[in-house]
């Protein structure tokens, strides 16, 4: 049924509606009237949750422009000169959200607002630029950087809301797709093993309750549960310990604690994108690699083949 059915359908499902997208049904929400004092409360809320997730020390106030442009213009040192690029791109983000707050205050005054006025012109140039900046932002992880967060802002501001909540869906269903992904690799490469029989459907958990999270606004009333049933499920697969023989050898004790770090890592990883709301790709892709690498340590290395059959002794 899902093959036939076409990105944007809604539907009720179990008393509550879903739209579909990219083989996911995920809960719909009203989308807020088009209007500059929507648009406000959006980007500053976006803007909060991109300073959530990066590193720290981008959050700098707008009214520090000018300094944070001369120090990012005046660095020589490359790894200097990313993070104050960084920095930069905080204090763009802010004024933006300040020259934002100011013409919608404006606006409540019965002045209207076009989008050619100068103030608004100041607003997109400032979004923008802050974008092209992000790429020297990394996510606090410190393993690669999330260029979907700062771009969202500038979508706000510039496309219509429903057209934003739209592609926010998209963004949600990839979310999904990267938090199976993650689900089935650890299941792969660590349910099948006897030291870690019965880890799978606590993966599966975890990652089921972080799929809800990923679907659920934080204003809305099931958060409560959502994020508690989320938390408690990434806490029972941390209290995951292996099961060893009766007298382990080194090797079987040192490959369950490289389990363990890679239940460890793999649950830190699914918190990331799930908080985020966004995939990670990059660090998706390094730790699917780190799961297909340990599971080939537990395989049994073949035995090398006699000399004189590699040389084809005794064939006639």
């Amino acid at each position: 049924m899902l093959s036939h059915t076409t990105n944007g359908t809604k539907r009720l499902i179990d008393g509550v509606w879903r739209v579909y997208y990219d083989g996911y049904w995920i809960k719909l929400y009203d989308v807020p009237a088009d209007t500059l004092a929507a648009k406000k409360q959006l980007i500053e809320a976006l803007t909060r949750r991109l300073f959530n997730h990066v590193e720290h020390g981008l959050n700098i106030p707008g009214h520090r422009l000018d300094e944070a442009r001369r120090a990012f213009t005046c660095e020589t040192d490359p790894q200097k000169k990313r993070v104050k690029g960084a920095m930069l791109a905080g204090a763009l983000f802010n004024r933006a959200t300040d020259v934002f707050t100011k013409v919608v205050e404006i606006q409540a005054l019965g002045i209207e607002i076009g989008r050619d006025n100068a103030l608004m012109r100041q607003c997109s140039e400032h979004l923008q630029e802050a974008l092209s900046l992000g790429r020297m932002v990394l996510h606090r992880s410190g393993e690669e950087g999330i260029d979907e967060l700062w771009g969202e802002p500038l979508k706000a501001f510039i496309y219509p809301i429903e057209e934003f909540y739209r592609s926010r869906y998209i963004k949600i269903a990839q979310t999904m797709r990267a938090l199976d992904r993650i689900a089935d690799e650890m299941s792969a490469s660590l349910g099948r093993l006897p030291a870690f029989a019965g880890i799978e459907p606590i993966i599966r958990g975890l990652v089921a309750s972080a799929k809800l999270r990923v679907e659920t606004l934080h204003t809305d009333a099931e958060i409560f549960d959502v994020w508690a049933s989320f938390v408690a499920s990434g806490e029972r697969l941390t209290c995951f310990r292996p099961t060893l023989p009766p007298d382990p050898s080194p090797a079987d004790q040192q490959r369950a604690a490289q389990g363990v770090q890679l239940v460890r890592e793999g649950k830190d990883l699914i918190f990331y994108i799930t908080r985020a709301r966004v995939p990670m790709p990059k660090s998706t892709g390094d730790f699917v690699e780190r799961c297909g690498r340990y599971w080939r340590s537990w395989q049994p290395v073949p035995p090398p083949r006699a000399e004189g059959h590699r040389r084809g002794a005794g064939v006639s």
